[in-house]
């Protein structure tokens, strides 16, 4: 298992010669030691990343493509030894992360194909002085920062489109899993990546690194995820060097389950929105918002269901809900419940944190939550259900839309009708009509409002790595 920084095609240690902790989410003990990469070292990474630009940009796109699908071909050989290794680090169940190992290859793959796909434009001026030919080249070198939720996906999310398209990356991982992303380093160099074209920077120093990197004009462009905090602020230095942008921020998706639903299904559905990763995912049902005449029901069956989940540490094969990642994010999941219940709300099932080793909160489904509750305009990040009622479609749009972020939004309805009205009436990127699960390589995933600008996925990925240059010519 590779623990150094990995920049122009080497593994190598960190200019300062510090290394930092990770810690299994299940014990809290030091799992091993990475390379803390500084600003030096970011430089260095920009460095390899500008140098291999040209060649990797005027590689053929088939051979790109070829590239990508090979690194699928190795996740895909590996994804039990990744899977085992997201979990360890992450603290997600083995389903989960052996789930999430296979979403991430999908992105080499479908990236492997979208490579061939750079089309361009050649047409008449409307005038008739000149034909108008556009064509569309890689933006340059990739700054890549991605959060600890999905350390697999949202690494490849990133880097199969950048490559695709002929640009250089440098990826910077979360400090809580650099272990995943080094090995897809790894997985990428095998695969015949060639040196420099991708680099790969653990570092505690986040915002100093990140931000030495905004300040070297050889960075043309910034994909970040992570929580709108942090987006804003990378925002604000991607102006100064006016770098082309990239955010997936933070999410508080509703869940909207209406009286002439399929109960069971809807259940089921929640289970997954909810449930898929122990809630700690930006698409996690957020604010559950159901029918009067059916929230007994629906919360009776919701709190079975998660009741019956098997707790414990992920990478225990019968562990259905393993530890949330850190202490910092357990806290805050306690504190939002504890805030829930203080003003009003009654837990079903759990509500409270577990004494003993690990970051472990219960599944827990909380009802009658007062409709301003801080639980209900925070991203909650962890395995809890809070539930309100409403009377009519219109009460359920405006509770739905009354938020700062709009990344995705769910909801369940037997009305065809009104489920595609109402999917056109919420505030989001994305919406799941009668589905829990919403990502897919091959569709644009992104947000509106406060969560995000652009589109991962899907060719409108592609085109996030692409320029349009005009030229006007006469022949």
């Amino acid at each position: 298992m590779e623990t150094e920084l990995f920049i122009g095609g080497k593994w190598v240690s960190a200019s300062s010669g510090k290394r930092f902790d990770v810690l299994d989410p299940a014990t809290g003990d030091v799992i091993g030691t990475v390379a803390d990469g500084g600003e030096s070292d970011a430089i260095s990474a920009v460095d390899a990343a500008a140098a291999a630009g040209p060649a990797w940009a005027a590689t053929a796109p088939r051979v790109r493509g070829e590239v990508l699908r090979k690194a699928w071909e190795l996740m895909t050989e590996r994804a039990d030894e990744l899977a085992k290794l997201v979990s360890l680090e992450n603290g997600k169940a083995l389903v989960d992360a052996k789930g999430e190992v296979t979403y991430a290859a999908e992105f080499f793959r479908w990236f492997a194909e979208e490579a061939v796909r750079v089309d361009g434009l050649v047409k008449n001026a409307p005038s008739g002085a000149n034909r108008i030919l556009v064509v569309n080249q890689p933006v340059g070198v990739c700054v890549l920062v991605t959060p600890w939720n999905f350390p697999a996906a949202m690494a490849t999310r990133k880097i199969g489109p950048a490559l695709a398209a002929g640009c250089t990356v440098v990826l910077k991982p979360a400090s809580d899993t650099p272990l995943t992303a080094l090995a897809m380093a790894g997985i990428l160099a095998e695969a015949g990546v060639p040196e420099g074209v991708v680099n790969v920077l653990p570092s505690r120093s986040s915002g100093k690194v990140v931000s030495a990197m905004l300040k070297d004009p050889r960075v043309r462009k910034i994909s970040f995820t992570g929580s709108t905090e942090v987006g804003r602020i990378l925002l604000a230095q991607a102006a100064e060097n006016v770098v082309n942008t990239s955010m997936e921020l933070g999410g508080n998706a509703p869940f909207v389950v209406f009286a002439d639903a399929d109960i069971d299904a809807a259940v089921d559905g929640a289970m997954i929105a909810k449930m898929r990763n122990g809630g700690e995912a930006c698409t996690a049902a957020n604010r559950f918002y159901v029918e009067e005449s059916v929230a007994s029901e629906f919360s009776r069956r919701l709190a079975d269901k998660m009741a019956a989940l098997v707790v414990g540490p992920g990478t225990d094969e019968r562990t259905q809900v393993g530890p949330l990642v850190n202490e910092d994010t357990v806290a805050k999941v306690d504190g939002l419940v504890r805030g829930a219940l203080d003003e009003g709300a009654a837990a079903s099932i759990g509500g409270s944190r577990p004494e003993g080793k690990g970051f472990y909160y219960p599944p827990t489904v909380l009802t009658g939550v007062a409709p301003g509750s801080a639980i209900l305009r925070e991203e909650i990040f962890g395995p809890v259900a809070p539930i309100v009622t409403f009377t009519d479609e219109a009460e359920a749009i405006r509770m739905a839309n009354d938020t700062e972020f709009g990344l995705v939004a769910y909801l369940y309805t037997g009305d065809l009708a009104r489920g595609l009205r109402v999917s056109e009436a919420l505030e989001a990127g994305m919406v799941g009509l009668n589905r829990g699960l919403v990502s897919d390589p091959a569709a644009p995933f992104g947000g509106v409002k406060q969560s995000g600008i652009g589109r991962e996925g899907g060719h409108e990925g592609l085109l996030e790595y692409l320029e349009s240059k005009y030229i006007a010519v006469n022949w």
